[in-house]
């Protein structure tokens, strides 16, 4: 291991810097930052590829970068001092463990697929953290993938994968266009439930959604495109019963899915 880098304005400070502010230089330099000893170790279960690890031995007392390097022994450290550490730390609390790792960016013919799938797609999604948090629900109710079509929000943006506590990797996510995707969930004989403020919408628990079934979720703004209300089965809602018209996206899509789990464990639906 070569000497700590002390200096703030190092290269590879700076390039740690550009890699979690821009998805432009994500993209280019195929590359995206990950922090944390638990989102880097379930990055490394799911098969990313790490290829450095920046470690503040100040920082990481628990010698946790250790047990990292132990499943790879290909992977490169680099030892950080604690101030240059500070600078690239994206969290408070942090554990002294930055990866630099080659994203995987499936297509849709790539999916694997259940007898039965159950799909959760968002289309142009705008918040990191919304997108998180929709991950820890797609991983809680071990979904079959989940779907980002014309994504506004990098699912690589460090917000998503620290929402999302390395979720990001425990799911099969996959980016596209709302055409391909209506095709694809088209193709593969998938109904399609769209969440929609519409008067022909059905209160999500009337709908059946024991067969192969996929979810879908506008923002919260605008809601689904005119595409999405038009190709879907059914439209969807969850009704609300204060002054709120509408639920936050993440909170949304957590009732849909896990309504569509207790049907499937139950073998049965409130038709």
């Amino acid at each position: 291991m070569s000497d700590p880098i002390l200096s703030l304005t190092n290269p590879r400070i700076k390039t740690i810097l550009k890699l979690q502010a821009s998805s432009r230089d994500r993209r280019e330099q195929n590359l995206f930052v990950i922090e944390g000893y638990r989102e880097i170790s379930r990055a490394m279960v799911s098969g990313i590829k790490i290829v450095e690890l920046y470690v503040c031995t100040e920082v990481d007392r628990q010698g946790r970068s250790g047990e990292l390097v132990s499943q790879d022994k290909s992977i490169q450290i680099v030892e950080v001092g604690k101030q240059a550490f500070s600078r690239i730390a994206y969290r408070e609390g942090s554990d002294g463990i930055i990866a630099l790792a080659v994203p995987r960016n499936l297509n849709l013919s790539e999916l694997k697929l259940s007898s039965n799938p159950l799909i959760l797609v968002l289309e142009s999604v705008e918040k990191p953290g919304n997108l998180g948090a929709i991950l820890r629900t797609a991983d809680a109710a071990a979904i079959d993938a989940m779907i980002v079509c014309d994504p506004l929000a990098d699912i690589y943006n460090p917000n998503v994968i620290r929402s999302g506590v390395g979720c990001i990797f425990t799911r099969q996510v996959a980016t596209c266009t709302t055409a391909e995707a209506l095709e694809w969930l088209s193709k593969n004989g998938i109904k399609i439930y769209a969440a929609a403020l519409t008067d022909s919408a059905l209160i999500y628990h009337r709908i059946d959604f024991r067969g192969p079934s996929a979810i879908v979720m506008g923002t919260e703004a605008t809601g689904l495109s005119r595409e999405w209300l038009e190709k879907s089965d059914s439209q969807i809602i969850i009704p609300m019963k204060g002054i709120a018209d509408s639920l936050n996206v993440s909170t949304s899509a957590a009732v849909l899915v896990f309504e569509a789990v207790r049907q499937r464990e139950e073998g049965k639906s409130k038709v």
